[in-house]
């Protein structure tokens, strides 16, 4: 390929969300060209087992489900690049993707798929045990410590969440709260505080975890810095970050509107973005699912509407691209 590379459909990032979008926009003779992006296979590839996505009655690996997404968009005729989009222009069609490499990616439509990443807390043990016990998806990873101890990190609504959410299935949930009170609102904390299965640490901060190949346990210290610091240890086999997720949109948030948090604004049911012939698909801009089966869909309907918008404005690109 030449450093300028042209193409009716560019979708960034290789997510549900993303490879989904190659699937339809093949089909759609849209040539389109998927950037894999940082993560090759976005945050499904940190999961070790998928059981909620629909047509996997056993369950799959969540490596092996991005990589038969990729085969299935690769079937139709998708050109992936292993490449990072950098920078853009946005202003005029056709759209304009600096990509890492140097190349430039020239587009009629551009769909978003950059996802979110989840926070952590920077821990070397954290990444090392990624996906063999800690996890930053109680609803997806929670159903596999049925009757087992697990810890959730955070006091905000979410923390409360994914905490009431484990309460159904483990035998005991720690939340770990660095501060001396729930951030939650009142219903929330009023759940967490009545359920005799969620026991809050306030004022505790994570320093390490335990464990070789999976989680067996956590250091923590409490009231770090005080004349009442003290350490000591849990026992869990899984430890969940409900700390908040960082969109990735930094590239296009000098076009594309976004909330306060980064998260792409779109308009309505539709995946449109508030420039015409740009779309945003999955957790880049969905701040309350973030669900692989819902980021696939909103993949398909990007797919379909840049289709349509081609259908009806024509190609910006010269006749013989």
């Amino acid at each position: 390929m030449s450093n300028v590379i042209t193409t009716k459909c560019a979708i960034i990032g290789s997510g549900p969300a993303g490879y989904t979008a190659a699937i339809y926009a093949s089909r759609a003779n849209l040539a389109p060209i998927l950037v894999d992006g940082p993560q090759p296979g976005g945050q499904l590839t940190t999961t070790s087992e998928v059981e909620n996505f629909p047509g996997y009655p056993k369950g799959i690996d969540g490596n092996q489900l991005m990589a038969d997404l990729r085969d299935q968009a690769l079937r139709f005729g998708t050109v992936i690049l292993s490449d990072r989009v950098t920078d853009t222009d946005l202003s005029v069609r056709p759209y304009k993707l600096t990509l890492a490499s140097g190349k430039t990616m020239i587009a009629d439509t551009v769909i978003i798929a950059t996802g979110a990443s989840a926070r952590y807390l920077g821990l070397q043990d954290e990444e090392r045990l990624r996906g063999m016990g800690v996890s930053a998806c109680a609803v997806c990873d929670g159903f596999f410590y049925r009757g087992r101890r697990v810890a959730v990190v955070g006091g905000g609504d979410t923390a409360c969440e994914e905490a009431l959410y484990l309460a159904g299935l483990a035998q005991k949930v720690y939340m770990i709260v660095r501060k001396d009170h729930l951030r939650a609102s009142n219903v929330m904390q009023q759940r967490v505080s009545e359920n005799p299965k969620i026991e809050i640490l306030f004022n505790t901060n994570t320093t390490g975890l335990i464990g070789e190949d999976f989680v067996q346990g956590a250091h923590l210290v409490e009231n770090v810095g005080t004349e009442h610091e003290s350490r000591f240890d849990i026992e869990i086999d899984g430890f969940f970050l409900a700390i908040g997720h960082q969109p990735n949109s930094a590239p296009f948030a000098k076009f594309i509107k976004t909330d306060k948090a980064g998260y792409i604004i779109t308009k309505g049911i539709s995946t449109a973005t508030n420039v015409a012939g740009v779309y945003a698909a999955g957790d880049v801009a969905d701040p309350r699912f973030q669900q692989a089966v819902n980021a696939a869909a909103a993949g398909c309907r990007a797919a379909l509407e840049a289709e349509r918008f081609i259908f009806d404005n024509g190609s910006t690109l010269p006749p013989a691209l």
